[in-house]
This record gives structure tokens, sequence and C-alpha cells, in this order.
């Protein structure tokens, strides 16, 4: 791991690299952005099916574009609606920064610690090869669990924080899994936004 500064972590990987930055909207902002897009966001509970069986998705979700293109995962389609001025503003300083570009982003919304997302990888097709994924968590910090799908020794957590900013790069969703697991704690609600750039097919 190589500390760029107190606040900006930028973790060296193998077939991947990591930047966190605990810090990167203010505690007001932060706050702000909670209440708005938790009030505001007009959040679904899709259902999902395990082994054959259908439950309830363990958390709420939506999805935000610039254009019309669905995004599907898990045997979920999900159609974008238009960035709201609170998601234009988060997005373009993740772009300021990252001098990346996204043109849409997914919401989960974390009620407590029974909500959860198990193992997975941003891998989806429409995503093309590599993508970047800018990860933004207002509320409740959670363990954000990663590990290499086959460099058994290759496992680590970071706990994201209140306002934090996760840049996921490089081959990470080719070759690492990720998780953010149940937990018996009696904790808060926590909102994630993973920003992404959806390829025209």
């Amino acid at each position: 791991m190589n500390l760029f500064s107190e606040e900006k972590q930028i973790f060296r990987l193998p077939d991947a690299e990591l930047i966190y930055i605990s810090n990167f909207f203010s505690k007001v902002e932060a706050d702000g952005y909670f209440d708005t897009l938790k009030t505001t966001t007009d959040w679904q509970e899709d259902n999902i099916k395990v082994f054959g069986k259908v439950y309830k998705q363990p958390r709420l979700t939506a999805l935000f574009g610039e254009n019309n293109q669905p995004y599907s995962y898990s045997n979920i389609a999900m159609y974008p609606k238009p960035f709201t001025k609170e998601l234009n503003s988060i997005k373009q300083k993740i772009e300021a920064i990252s001098n990346e570009t996204f043109n849409t982003v997914l919401l989960n919304l974390y009620r407590n610690g029974n909500d959860s997302n198990g193992w997975h990888a941003d891998n989806e097709k429409e995503l093309g090869k590599h993508p970047i994924i800018a990860s933004v968590t207002f509320g409740e910090e959670r363990p954000f669990h990663f590990k290499h799908r086959r460099l058994k020794e290759e496992r680590h957590k970071l706990i994201l924080q209140h306002g934090s900013l996760l840049l996921m790069k490089g081959a990470m969703q080719e070759h690492w899994l990720h998780q953010i697991a149940k937990t018996k704690k009696n904790i808060g609600e926590r909102i994630n936004l993973t920003f992404r750039n959806l390829v025209n097919l």
C-alpha cells in the first residue's frame, strides 16, 4: 500500500488498482446528499433467484443515466431515470479528480445490517473491458471486502466511510470479487452510489 497522503490511499494490487479518499465530501455535503437521496429517490426492491428460489433483494436500488440504456445484473434488468441535479453535481466532482467520464449510476440503499451485497464483480457486458467504477458512500460506514479469484492470500477489507470515494481501476473486475456482508450489529442506513460508463453494444 502506498499512502499518497493522509486522506488519499492508493492500493496497487495484483491485477488491480484502488484509490480511496476518505473525506472526498465534507460532513456537511455528505449529510445533505444522504438526506436528499434517501427522501427523493424512487427506490425499488427487486426479486432475485438463488438456487431456484426467489427472494427479495436484500437492499433497495435505483438507476440513473444520461441515456435510456438499460443495465442488467443477476437476471435483473433496470431502466434509468434522468440524472438529478444532485447526482450530476456528485458525478462532476468525481470526473474532475479521476479524469474519467461516467454516464450511469446505480444507487443502493442498505437499510440496516441485514441488507447486503454478496460476492460479485461489476463485469457485465454493458460495462466493456476493464471498467472503472467510482463508489461513493453516504451514511453508515460498512466494511468492503475484496478478494482475488486465484490468489487466495489476496483478501482485504476496507472501511467505507461517510462521504468517501473508492475508485476501482485496472483489471479488478476481471480478477477480483467484492462484497458488503451482512452484520448483526445494530447499524443505520447507508446509501452507495456506483458510477460507471455503459457502452453501446
